[in-house]
């Protein structure tokens, strides 16, 4: 593992994972070997983890003098990580007990902090205190499991004298959001990363100082995220949004259904979020619960376009068109639930991205809007033109289906090993909706009045052609064009692509 000196001599290691823009992450514990974040969920698919071991913890040496274990102490030691990496400002994540970590850095040096996620994070630092009432509360949210009568007894037992140790042995089944094998072999592998000495002196007298910090946070105006579990107590999503307030230009995440270690919970949920978070092109809004990823390109005030992807794509697929578009217009590429960086949330359906593609125009104040939209995406979006007349501008068609029964139907699609774009609930979703479609989504074309162009990908595409042309002749402002492809059209030949869209007027 790489390492450096620090700011007193101790020599603290470092582990990288993955690849691109570096994050840095401090592992809490307090003072536990950050072996136990692992790769956070998959994030390092999106950013290169500078993974910390904090003093006397991993493979970093212990310190001359334990003092230096106090949380506000180790600051020194995360900016002397800055400057050895050679970074002018740093993403920097802190998780459990080093949300107070990340929290003093980033109010000791806010000038260095280009972003700050602090997931489930401790709130001492501000001032923010949780009970143990708060966190018996929270337990009971698994009430019905068949572990929490034992569980909930055996914490009664803890004492005054009780071991650190044990204690955390004692509450692991209410840290997760699930008490499953995963959970428990996270949850034991504590025995062998903790430093409960140092544990001791991180928390010592003099540690924080709250109204400080929180008057030095006024000056962060670096991005923040505090991601919550659903089912924590600390913080619970309440406390977590009070922690929000502390902060400029924070925003609040709370992971359905998660616990104290979200990524063990749900990697994908975990690592999505924060990836959209950090992506500076990315944005989000949230729709009907539903939080929904997006990019944006061109100049505020120009004409706007909205770009819907097809199923497993994602709005990056644009970039072609986008870039193109931007020159005169203002573009926007959403992810719809299900893919890409937004939330993989159920319901799926062509009526759920319909309604879903409805808010996120409302949402953005984007009626009117022209929409360019490919296959699935087309599909969703042509059911909202004919239910609702006037919020779509122009409508333009790329190789979207017709929902005319599947003969033969399609059978239960198998899910592809290893790592998808989607969930593969939506393939199994709109399979079934293929199969047998609503026939109102078919009848109700005549009742588009936005101007529409169809483009069809010609005899290659694997959509019948002809149903295609019926779909043109029954909107009542449409047009046919082919340009020979298949499918993917706009990524497979954008500059023709392109040209149909100007053809049209966008």
């Amino acid at each position: 593992m790489p390492s450096f000196t620090t700011y007193d001599g101790t020599e603290l290691a470092y582990d990288v994972r993955g690849e691109g823009e570096p994050l840095v992450c401090l592992p809490g514990g307090p003072m536990r070997d950050a072996a136990y974040l692992g790769e956070l969920g998959g994030l390092a698919a999106y950013r290169r983890l500078i993974v910390l071991d904090l003093r006397g913890t991993g493979a970093s040496a212990e310190p001359a003098d334990p003092a230096s274990y106090r949380c506000d102490r180790q600051v020194a030691d995360v900016e002397a990580l800055r400057r050895h990496l050679g970074l002018e400002r740093i993403d920097l994540l802190g998780h459990s007990a080093a949300g107070n970590l990340a929290t003093l850095y980033a109010a000791a040096h806010p000038e260095r902090v280009s972003s700050l996620v602090l997931v489930t994070p401790g709130t001492r630092a501000v001032g923010i205190e949780i009970t143990d009432e708060e966190w018996d509360k929270a337990g009971e949210v698994f009430a019905d499991e068949p572990w929490y009568a034992d569980a909930r007894a055996a914490l009664a037992t803890i004492g005054p004298d009780t071991p650190v140790a044990r204690v955390m042995e004692l509450a692991a089944p209410f840290a997760y959001g699930r008490w499953d094998e995963a959970a428990r072999a996270h949850a034991a592998a504590i025995t062998d990363q903790a430093h409960w000495d140092a544990a001791a002196a991180y928390y010592a007298p003099g540690a924080f100082d709250p109204e400080a910090t929180r008057a030095a946070l006024s000056a962060l105006t670096a991005p923040v995220l505090i991601l919550a579990g659903e089912y924590d107590g600390g913080p619970s999503p309440a406390r977590a949004a009070e922690l929000a307030a502390f902060f400029p230009n924070a925003e609040l995440v709370v992971q359905a259904r998660a616990g104290h270690f979200p990524w063990v919970d749900d990697a994908g949920a975990f690592a999505r979020s924060i990836a959209a978070f950090l992506d500076p092109e990315v944005r989000t809004v949230t729709v009907d619960g539903v939080r929904l990823a997006y990019r944006v390109w061109g100049e505020e005030a120009a004409p706007p376009v909205v770009l819907v992807h097809g199923r497993g794509g994602n709005s990056a697929d644009w970039a072609r068109i986008a870039g193109d578009l931007a020159a005169d217009h203002r573009v926007y590429a959403v992810d719809l639930r299900g893919h890409g960086l937004s939330d993989w949330t159920v319901p799926y359906g062509f009526d759920v991205f319909r309604d879903e593609l409805r808010g996120f125009l409302k949402e953005l104040d984007l009626a009117g809007a022209d929409v360019v939209a490919h296959s699935m995406g087309g599909a969703a979006a042509y059911l909202l033109a004919m239910d609702e007349p006037g919020l779509i501008g122009r409508l333009v068609l790329e190789e979207a289906p017709v929902f005319f029964p599947l003969d033969p139907p399609r059978g239960r699609a198998a899910r592809p090993e290893g790592p998808l774009g989607l969930d593969w609930d939506v393939v199994l979703a709109t399979d079934a909706q293929l199969n047998v479609p609503d026939p109102a989504w078919r009848e109700g074309l005549a009742a588009i009045t936005a101007p529409t162009l169809v483009v069809a990908g010609g005899e290659i595409s694997h959509l019948a052609q002809e149903r295609l042309s019926w779909m043109a002749d029954h909107i009542p402002a449409a047009r046919l064009v082919t340009i020979d492809t298949g499918h993917e059209i706009h990524a497979s030949r954008p500059a023709d692509f392109l040209v149909a869209l100007r053809e049209f007027g966008i």
